[in-house]
Parts: C-alpha cells; sequence; structure tokens
C-alpha cells in the first residue's frame, strides 16, 4: 500500500515539475483569506492567487471574486520549489477570454449586465475580464452630481470603444437607456390623440416653457400653455416635480415632438366669468392694450373687454393715448357681455359725471341793442317737454345752441 502511494506522490511531483510559468492550470477554491485564496490543484502543494491577481479592477476583499469550492482555471505566474509556493492568476485568463467576447459585443451592439466594482474620478468601474470604464456622461440619460452610491450596482451596457492594444474599453449605460426610451416614445406617442387630457409630472423649465412627462417621455407646454393669465417666466406658475393635467394639443410622430396644454385642461376665463358680469355692472380693471379704436382692459384674469375711443372721454379725443396708459387701473361700465363670443363691450365715460355744457348764443342780434350774455348753465326744466333731448346721453360733446339753434330763446 505505501508503495502504491509512493508511486502517486512520484507522478504529483513529476507533473508539478512538468509546470512552467505562463502555463494553464484548473483547480478549486479551497481557502480565501483577505488578501488571497488557495487553490487545490492536485500537485504536491496548493497554488495561491493574490488578491491583485483575481480581478482586472481593485478589489477590498478576495471574497469579492471568489467562493470556497468554485472552481477556476488560472495562469501559472510563478513557481518558488524553495517556499513551496505556486502563484496563480485568474485576471490573466479572464482577460485573454474577454477581449473576443468584447469585440464580438462591440460589433453586435449586444447589451449585456456589469456590476460597478469601483467609483473612480471621472465615472464608473466594472470588471469585463478586462478594466471597463464608464465615464460619468454614458451613465445615465440625465446629470448625476454624486456617483458615490452606484458602487455594488448591475447596469445594463454597450461596449462604446475597444482597443486591445492600449488595454482600453469603454462602455455606455446611457446608449441602452436612450435606445429604451426611443422604443417606449414610439409607443407612447402612437397612443397619443390631440384633445386627450392626461396627468403629468414637471420634468424641467425653460424660458420657453415646460417639459412634462407623461409616461416616460416629455412633451413641452409652451409658455404660453401655461396659464389664462399672461406668464412671464414658467417658473412663475409651475415647479419641478410638481404634478399637473394636461391636454394633447399636437403630435408628431416623425419628429418626436409633443405639444402640451395645461391652461386647455381648465375651465377657460370666459367660462368662469359667464355668470360674474352683466350688463349695466360697474367694474375695475386694468388697461392693458392701447389701439387707435379705443383700449382693451382686463376686468378678470384672462378676460378682456373693449373701450371703444367714443366711450373713454366726455370730451372729444383723437387717440385714447391722451387719457390713457398700460397699466392704469380703471373703472368701466358694462354695456354688452358675450361669453359665447368672448366679447365684451365697456365705458369708462359712463362712470364719469358728464361736464357742464354751456348755452351761449351764437346767433347775430336782430337789433343793433346789445345783447346780455346767457347763463352757460342749462338746466333740465329748461329743456321743457323736448324729446329730442336727454341730458343723460353721453354722446353729447358739442354745445345745445348748436344743435337747436334758436329754439333755445323760445323754451323762456
Amino acid at each position: 500500500m505505501s508503495e502504491e502511494i509512493n508511486v502517486q506522490d512520484q507522478a504529483a511531483m513529476d507533473n508539478f515539475v512538468s509546470l512552467k510559468k505562463g502555463d494553464s492550470v484548473k483547480g478549486t477554491i479551497i481557502k480565501i483569506d483577505d488578501n488571497q485564496a488557495y487553490v487545490s490543484l492536485g500537485y504536491k502543494y496548493d497554488g495561491v492567487i493574490p488578491v491583485r491577481e483575481l480581478s482586472a479592477v481593485q478589489l477590498d476583499n478576495a471574497n469579492d471574486a471568489v467562493q470556497v469550492g468554485q472552481e477556476v482555471e488560472l495562469k501559472v505566474v510563478s513557481i518558488d520549489d524553495e517556499k513551496e509556493k505556486l502563484v496563480l492568476s485568474k485576471r490573466l485568463i479572464d482577460g485573454e477570454r474577454a477581449w473576443d467576447l468584447l469585440q464580438s459585443r462591440f460589433e453586435s451592439g449586444e447589451v449585456f449586465e456589469v456590476t460597478v466594482a469601483d467609483v473612480v474620478k471621472g465615472g464608473l468601474v466594472a470588471d469585463v475580464g478586462v478594466r471597463g470604464f464608464i465615464p460619468a456622461s454614458m451613465v445615465e440619460r440625465h446629470f448625476v452630481e454624486d456617483f458615490s452610491d452606484y458602487k455594488g450596482r448591475t447596469l445594463r451596457v454597450k461596449v462604446k470603444e475597444i482597443d486591445r492594444e492600449n488595454n482600453k474599453v469603454i462602455l455606455s449605460a446611457k446608449e441602452v437607456l436612450d435606445a429604451e426610451f426611443e422604443q417606449n416614445k414610439q409607443q407612447v406617442i402612437a397612443g397619443l390623440q390631440a384633445g386627450q387630457q392626461l396627468e403629468g409630472t414637471v420634468q424641467r423649465l425653460t424660458p420657453f416653457g415646460a417639459f412634462v412627462d407623461i409616461g416616460g417621455i416629455d412633451g413641452l407646454v409652451h409658455v404660453s400653455e401655461l396659464s389664462w393669465q399672461h406668464v412671464a417666466h414658467p417658473k412663475d406658475v409651475v415647479s419641478e416635480g410638481q404634478s399637473v393635467t394636461v391636454k394633447v394639443l399636437k403630435v408628431d410622430p416623425a419628429a418626436g415632438k409633443i405639444s402640451l396644454s395645461i391652461k386647455a385642461a381648465q375651465p377657460g376665463p370666459w367660462e368662469s366669468a359667464a355668470g360674474q358680469f352683466n350688463v349695466g355692472d360697474i367694474v375695475t380693471g386694468t388697461v392693458r392694450r392701447l389701439v387707435t379704436f379705443g383700449a382693451f382692459v382686463e376686468i378678470a384674469p384672462g378676460v378682456e373687454g373693449l373701450v371703444h375711443i367714443s366711450q373713454i372721454a366726455h370730451r372729444h379725443i383723437a387717440t385714447p393715448f391722451e387719457v390713457l396708459k398700460e397699466g392704469q387701473e380703471v373703472k368701466a361700465k358694462v354695456l354688452d357681455f358675450n361669453s359665447a363670443e368672448k366679447r365684451v363691450s365697456l365705458s369708462i365715460k359712463e362712470t364719469e359725471e358728464a361736464p357742464e355744457q354751456s348755452a351761449s348764443s351764437e346767433q347775430a342780434p336782430r337789433s343793433g341793442k346789445p345783447q346780455r350774455e346767457r347763463s352757460s348753465s342749462v338746466k333740465p326744466e329748461d329743456l321743457g317737454n323736448n324729446p329730442n333731448v336727454s341730458l343723460n346721453s353721453s354722446s353729447m360733446s358739442y354745445s345745445l345752441a348748436e344743435r337747436f339753434g334758436d329754439k333755445l330763446s323760445k323754451l323762456k
């Protein structure tokens, strides 16, 4: 029996002696320390894999790369007979196999998973048989300020760049996310129709509007569609992360653009004002625009009425700019209100007391005797029962003497 054991030992020694640096061997992990792993090879003594030879990336512990009982293929790094030490490398074997696989994945555009082994300046590192680097700009579709919690995460990536001579592999997770986003975007767009009302979340604000997520894709709410009132900047009415109800205005599948409206999903100002104003009401408003034929006065958010130039003042004016300015607060009387046609007629002068009119004689005296100047004050009782004259008429802007001539002399 002892002779048989000696023969086996001798055979093992012969096999061991035949090993040389660079050979590939297979073994089983039998023990793991913090900085190395021990491997049974079936030889006279076991091999050792230093932690630096376990992976292409830096490891804190050997347990991060292998487990006890795992079968591995290794490359002989060195043989020390005096110390009975056989140094092995898993990293070299993994690297040899990795390049061909990575080249194949690069050419095919294959998506595969990697685990983030480390966070370094400028991006992330992953073990793909060799050291794979994911630049910060290729991690997410959005900007990430702090990557400290990415270590240990599993990411789906593509090979963006490969250079075997310089031992360089660049990976991209963003390309995978972009492709998935576009696919989802087309599916969502295909199901959208103008007039459809949806719930969304404000993603980001720009000077010209707000981008709203409506199910994995963003649509633009132009600044003019944020509110029925004038909006100087989107931040004045919405904020990032806010939930909003939007209505689809337009869908352009070819361009991948979606136009949305927040104000169209809300009751319009004319609907709200329908029961708020009546003919004859005195209202307070703000002059928003001046034009040659009158002034537009806002009497409620989004509701503007026209004060025609003839209804601005009791006296004759050549242009509204003579008495009004934009931003001025005025009182006005509602002459007509039509919510269906979105039309309001207003009068400023009917909220003001008409100035007294003078009735001076403009006819030449019938005799050479001088005439006494008549009183410039005309009272209602002076007009008798003349049905053609009303001092309440807001359009009377010239003298009674000009209108009725010598008829006034008979009213005494």
